[in-house]
């Protein structure tokens, strides 16, 4: 029996100013050293926009005005694309299919690894993620981020703020709204959140760059994180 788990990794962790190459080398020796001890296991690596995305968002918002949302969705989309064919090159001896930009299309899946990227405007990555567990049956999809756990409010701008362990949808929710803008910046999407909800998935919250904590979601182990659901 297969067991596919979707990683939503986040472009923060893949490129926050240039790429990081060192996590990108740690990143694919421990899910490599995952994936050889069991040949059942699969992962759907669905990749962020990080800094390119940001940086050519604010060039066309400082060129053009009054910028047009969708436009910039687009901008972002093609950034994930950027990171997302880097992450399939690193994988190329686990990944066979080409890289996944519409989660609503046939998908082969002939690898252990399958990468995927941004779709289309109105969300983020974390919606693909969430359209690609559906598709292939996971019932988790880990949100990989350069933060250790969702807190209460921005940690950076309150004080009060405490980070949370478990929290369910309704919860989670109220805290990030209902509705999308481009670089929105939310543990998961709101768009994301509202389908996961609808599937009864449950989401895992945890800092990427701590490939040993990665490796304990994946094998069911004690991990730091916050679980929505």
């Amino acid at each position: 029996m297969q067991h596919i788990t979707v990683l939503s990794l986040g472009g923060s962790i893949i490129a926050p100013e240039g790429v990081d190459h060192a996590f990108l080398v740690s990143f694919k020796k421990a899910i490599s050293s995952y994936l050889s001890e069991d040949a059942s296991r699969k992962v759907i690596l669905v990749t962020g926009g990080g800094a390119p995305a940001r940086i050519y968002q604010d060039a066309y918002r400082r060129v053009v005005p009054q910028a047009d949302a969708a436009m910039q969705d687009w901008i972002g989309i093609a950034a994930t694309h950027l990171n997302g064919t880097l992450v399939r090159a690193v994988f190329a001896e686990f990944c066979q299919d080409a890289l996944v930009t519409d989660p609503t299309a046939p998908i082969p899946f002939s690898g252990q690894v399958l990468v995927a990227a941004g779709w289309k405007p109105g969300f983020s990555t974390d919606t693909d993620a969430v359209f690609l567990a559906e598709r292939f049956g996971a019932r988790t999809v880990v949100n990989l981020s350069n933060i250790a756990k969702v807190y209460t409010a921005d940690p950076k701008t309150d004080p009060h703020a405490t980070p949370i362990d478990h929290i369910n949808w309704e919860q989670f929710r109220v805290m990030v709204g209902d509705t999308w803008t481009p670089g929105k910046n939310t543990p998961f999407d709101p768009i994301a959140s509202r389908r996961a909800q609808e599937l009864g998935l449950k989401v895992i919250c945890a800092d990427g760059r701590n490939i040993a904590n990665t490796l304990a979601i994946l094998e069911g182990k004690e991990f730091f994180g916050t679980t929505i659901g």
